[in-house]
């Protein structure tokens, strides 16, 4: 088709494609759960293990670069395209392994100019190296690949690339990937684990006039004029997860700003369709607010180098690194609607605040395996009443906080298996959020629990790490014994019930629906009457256990008032 009458195109697959985002946030964590699906020649589960787990074929190489060229042909919507993959050899080279997933194909794979032998469990490659791989070495492979990519039928759930049109007839294309694998339309190392020590340079050819935005910084625009493209040059100076990389493809606009932050003067773009600038110059204006509050929390915004870009996308949005994607239609709120029923998430872009704070867990601090999610998206909730309180203060953050909660189920860890690719439970969201509420109020120090969420991204910065790591930080840095606790809101689906009764002047209380060592304090407001002068008030703190435990209350008939913002369950048993 000439490009001249793009504009004239039919707008039904837009239509089709909008609508398709209204399912809930709640399915992501199920539908991301659940295992690779296997092609032909080998087992889910197999697959599952050769994408889930660090094999030999990927242990004894480090990631160091990747040079990725994408020619997008919006007609066909097919990937033609090379990655070149720079890497440093560890140990005694194996085969190199790759994913790359159908329909799209590996055509070849050379190294030094010479072809190199391919064989294909699944989805899973293995190049078989022609030459000596020396232990400390750098070495590149370059991988041709073409195909028509998985297309996204509810991006981000499913993944995939969505093939869209804005009102005009233009052609709205995006990647988004994150459950399902990058490698569904570019060969690389898909898992977590190993991230590329200098970034990624990215070409991406798409038909003239339209723009590409993908991630980091702008280097070149190269006119192809025989072909009528032209060529996106993007690079990224810092390691970037695989699933981060994205293509955004638009008849965009473009305006911008310039942040000062923790770390000096932030470039931050915005890219929207021409449609919906005006819109965007109002709503958009939710990033830097998300900038200033999430840097007091967090610290510094972890990609200056990248810059942040905030980009227009035909899906709901994603936390692609330094080029985050958005879809919430302008609106405040999760497309209109506050999660907490607090009212608080109705005064922000739930899209813009929740997609940037995984800058700092997700993008920076990463988990080594899926299985760990948990520490991208709890924290990344967890930032949501974070926001709110920075602007609106702690008692309507704390209020959101523990809104949220009725979305939680409860139905399972929210650690998953290791090793095969899976998540734990959804409610790694929501729960997530109030596990980390509830270790705040049993650090009891505001300013600590600050520094240690500051720390975090400082001590683990742009690095993939595991839970025991973010545990044994937190335990470090706030001088609490947390084993238990980690133990029962991580590795166990069950919420804890404070169990307890008054007889006299004593409670009696204990812990149950939990793990055996589970031995949590929790703070109370005690009430006691004293006699026609009205009542009195103090706060205790009750160190409690799985088995009864008895304390003394102050003399009058007092009520226990538990501190709500701990994530628990109450059940008062009436006298025996």
């Amino acid at each position: 088709m000439n490009i001249t009458n793009m504009r004239t195109w039919s707008l039904m697959s837009v239509r089709h494609a909008t609508q398709a985002l209204l399912l809930g946030l709640l399915l992501l964590g199920n539908l991301f759960a659940q295992p690779a699906q296997a092609e032909s020649n080998i087992s889910a589960e197999e697959q599952s293990r050769l994408r889930g787990s660090v094999t030999l074929e990927r242990a004894w190489w480090d990631l160091v670069h990747y040079e990725l060229h994408v020619a997008v042909d919006i007609e066909a919507k097919r990937f033609t395209g090379k990655n070149t993959v720079s890497y440093r050899v560890l140990s005694e080279s194996k085969d190199f392994q790759i994913e790359l997933q159908a329909p799209m194909k590996i055509v070849s794979a050379s190294q030094n100019g010479q072809t190199l032998a391919t064989t294909s469990r699944g989805y899973s490659h293995f190049i078989s190296l022609a030459t000596e791989q020396v232990i400390g070495g750098e070495y590149q492979i370059t991988i041709e690949f073409e195909g028509q990519p998985h297309i996204a039928k509810n991006a981000p759930w499913d993944g995939g690339v969505t093939w869209a049109e804005d009102s005009s007839g233009m052609p709205f294309v995006a990647t988004a990937n994150q459950g399902i694998g990058s490698s569904i339309w570019w060969p690389n190392k898909d898992h977590g684990y190993d991230e590329p020590d200098r970034g990624i340079d990215m070409f991406i050819e798409v038909p003239q006039p339209l723009v590409d935005v993908s991630n980091g910084r702008l280097v070149n625009i190269e006119e192809n004029e025989q072909r009528g493209t032209r060529t996106y040059h993007w690079q990224v100076k810092s390691p970037i997860n695989n699933y981060g990389v994205n293509i955004n493809i638009a008849d965009y606009v473009n305006f911008s700003e310039q942040y000062q932050g923790e770390a000096g003067t932030l470039d931050m773009d915005y890219y929207i369709l021409r449609e919906n600038e005006e819109k965007a110059r109002v709503q958009f204006k939710d990033a830097v607010r998300a900038m200033e509050a999430l840097e007091y929390w967090f610290g510094a915004y972890p990609f200056y180098q990248d810059g942040f870009k905030l980009v227009e996308v035909p899906y709901l949005g994603m936390e692609h690194q330094s080029s985050v994607t958005y879809g919430n239609g302008y609106k405040n709120g999760y497309k209109g609607k506050d999660w907490s029923d607090s009212d608080w998430g109705l005064k922000w872009d739930y899209i813009i605040i929740h997609e940037m704070a995984h800058e700092w867990f997700a993008n920076n601090v990463t988990a080594k395996d899926v299985a760990d999610i948990w520490i991208q998206e709890s924290f990344t909730t967890y930032a949501e009443g974070l926001f709110v309180e920075y602007f609106y203060g702690q008692e309507a953050g704390y209020a959101y906080q523990r809104g949220v909660r009725k979305n939680v189920k409860n139905d399972k860890p929210m650690i998953g298996p290791y090793n095969v690719n899976q998540w734990g439970s959804s409610d790694v969201y929501f729960k997530g959020a109030n596990v980390l509420h509830t270790l705040r109020q049993l650090v009891n120090d505001d300013e600590k629990w600050r520094s240690i969420l500051r720390g975090l991204g400082k001590t683990f910065y742009q690095q993939t790490v595991t839970t025991k790591q973010i545990e044994d930080f937190i335990i470090e840095q706030s001088g609490l014994t947390l084993t238990p606790f980690f133990d029962q809101y991580l590795r166990d689906s069950r919420l804890p019930i404070l169990q307890y009764r008054i007889k006299g002047n004593q409670l009696h209380a204990k812990w149950s629906n939990a793990v055996l060592t589970f031995d949590m304090a929790i703070k109370a407001k005690l009430v006691s009457k004293v006699s026609n002068k009205g009542s009195a008030e103090q706060e205790q703190w009750f160190k409690l256990t799985t088995e009864w435990q008895t304390f003394d209350l102050p003399e009058g008939n007092t009520k226990v008032v538990w501190d709500k913002n701990f994530y628990i369950a109450t059940a008062f048993l009436a006298e025996q």
